[in-house]
């Protein structure tokens, strides 16, 4: 199963109770001890809004939890959740004692992407918490950024905007977490090849109310006035990457609005037939 297509495929309706020892019998669902439960220390929502959860809790008092926690067992007995800390939160507000879980055999790189997937399947995740779980796959589990994609069923340059964001500034990073800017506008700070610019033009955006538009507009400015290059776009930067692998030479493309260059180096007339070669598919 591809876990970029959904969780729902991990979800059986067959129901056993047991309150104590439970067999990790895939496919079924146990109700535990809401207390042998502990939270992923390492899963990618970190922050869980108490009206929410209080909303949740009230649901869950009238109509139960519906869909079951997933978790995987512990070498101490207990349980460690994957996926479903809201809900498992709300039941304690509950006041419930068991709650319905799926019991899994999952290694920890598992285990996180089936966090993410969960998590922002449901909208979940703020673009921070988002960019460090990707960023985790990528340089714990040594996953490419075209295979984090193919995972979480997001484009290879969604996942590398949503990284860039980790090179803001804290201040920055804290406006966008608390909804003062968003994912663009954030984005287009990064255009900025200082942290004091980055600080000075956020400043002007919360003054202001910029738009992403003319914030790009008075990054290109600034950019001009310190005589310092452009930032270039991560999508072309990708496709550099995928011709200089293709082709075996540096390549450089340059972008003026929807049109461009592409300029490939060769170093001898050897070279350059085996370039010719290899654009014509000859």
């Amino acid at each position: 199963m591809s876990l970029g297509r959904g969780l729902s495929a991990l979800i059986t309706p067959t129901i056993k109770n047991n309150s104590s020892s439970v067999s990790a019998d895939e496919g079924k669902v146990w109700f535990v001890p809401i207390s042998k439960i502990s939270p992923n220390l390492k899963q990618p929502r970190k922050n869980f809004k108490p009206e929410e959860l209080d909303q949740l809790a009230s649901s869950i008092k009238e109509h139960g939890v519906l869909q079951p926690l997933l978790v995987v067992e512990k070498t101490d007995g207990g349980y460690e959740l994957v996926a479903g800390e809201r809900r498992w939160r709300a039941s304690q507000l509950a006041g419930l004692t068991t709650v319905p879980v799926l019991i899994k055999q999952w290694a920890d790189q598992q285990k996180l992407e089936v966090s993410l997937i969960e998590n922002i399947q449901r909208e979940n995740l703020n673009p921070l918490e988002e960019a460090f779980a990707y960023k985790r796959l990528i340089e714990e589990f040594g996953l490419t950024q075209q295979q984090v994609s193919e995972r979480v069923g997001k484009s290879r340059p969604a996942i590398a905007n949503a990284v860039r964001l980790l090179d803001l500034p804290d201040q920055v990073q804290a406006a966008l977490v608390e909804g003062k800017i968003n994912s663009g506008q954030a984005r287009a700070l990064l255009s900025l090849s200082t942290s004091q610019e980055q600080l000075n033009m956020l400043s002007s955006m919360l003054g202001e109310k910029m738009t992403v538009r003319d914030l790009e507009r008075e990054a290109n400015k600034q950019k001009v006035l310190n005589n310092r290059p452009i930032r270039k776009d991560p999508n072309v930067l990708y496709l550099e990457d995928k011709l200089r692998a293709e082709l075996g030479t540096k390549v450089n493309i340059t972008q003026k609005g929807i049109r461009g260059t592409i300029m490939i180096d060769y170093y001898s007339d050897d070279d350059l037939k085996r370039l010719v070669k290899k654009l014509l598919n000859e």
